[in-house]
């Protein structure tokens, strides 16, 4: 099972307050009365009235504004590299409540070509990024490396062969770059031209869902495998690479703002 810091974090948060709201209702009184409150305050109570406002800020921030992720795999090359530390907006598709993952406040919706953090419904405890393709009630089709939305052909723009850093298991030789208008939102896509292009086929995006694509087309498990990913599951829209660290420090990549 995936390590839940969340719910480490809530964990600390209630062991936290617990401990000093104990020790204001049942022993700061008899302190008071000895005169010495500060003195004798036990070890416990005094870390926690210390931990507990940082904690909450910490849990605040993860919860309604922003959370870091590590890419671990090529799927989203070129715009996403392994090493890479991203942050993620949690604001933008609402603010949901820690571990529950219900959602209290309604802000916004994801927009075509969003990169998204989610949780996939066949791995929960798990969280994947890929680019949103199809909305709900969109007809998403994928043939001979060619993306179509609701019958209209997604162009793409040659850049050239690709010179970036290689997967750590996989070779990037005879891999290809190309610019995919996506609506308004134009966007790297990576293609090998020699590889047989995979899962083929026409998806009609259900209410309520989102089909979610890679931007390394022939190197991606996404909703051509496994299916829609429904709003729910959503965890925010990536914003920035804030680090990148594989085999050492990669200065170029700090503070890359992605679309």
């Amino acid at each position: 099972m995936t390590f839940d810091f969340a719910l480490v974090l809530l964990v600390l948060v209630a062991v936290a307050g617990l401990i000093w709201l104990g020790d204001v209702l049942f022993l700061a009184s008899a302190r008071n009365r000895q005169r010495s409150f500060a003195a004798q305050r036990p070890v416990a109570v005094e870390y926690a009235r210390s931990l507990l406002p940082v904690l909450l800020l910490i849990l605040g921030v993860r919860t309604c504004i922003a959370e870091p992720f590590k890419i671990p795999s090529g799927s989203m090359m070129p715009t996403l590299l392994v090493g890479d530390y991203i942050l993620v907006n949690k604001f933008s598709y609402g603010v949901r409540l820690p571990v529950l993952n219900t959602k209290v406040l309604d802000v916004g919706a994801p927009e075509r070509g969003d990169l998204v953090v989610f949780r996939p419904p066949w791995a929960p405890d798990e969280h994947w990024i890929k680019r949103v393709i199809g909305m709900p009630g969109d007809e998403v089709t994928y043939r001979n490396k060619t993306l179509y939305i609701n019958g209209e052909e997604m162009a793409e723009t040659d850049v050239g062969a690709y010179t970036g850093p290689s997967e750590p298991t996989r070779s990037m030789a005879g891999a290809e770059v190309k610019t995919e208008q996506l609506g308004a939102v134009a966007h790297p896509i990576m293609e090998f031209p020699r590889q047989h292009t995979g899962r083929e086929g026409t998806w009609r995006v259900p209410a309520g869902h989102y089909f979610m694509m890679g931007d390394s087309r022939d190197n991606s498990i996404d909703s051509r495998y496994q299916g829609f990913v429904p709003e729910e599951n959503l965890v925010g829209k990536a914003f920035l690479i804030w680090m990148n660290y594989d085999h050492g420090v990669d200065f170029t990549r700090l503070g890359t703002v992605l679309g």
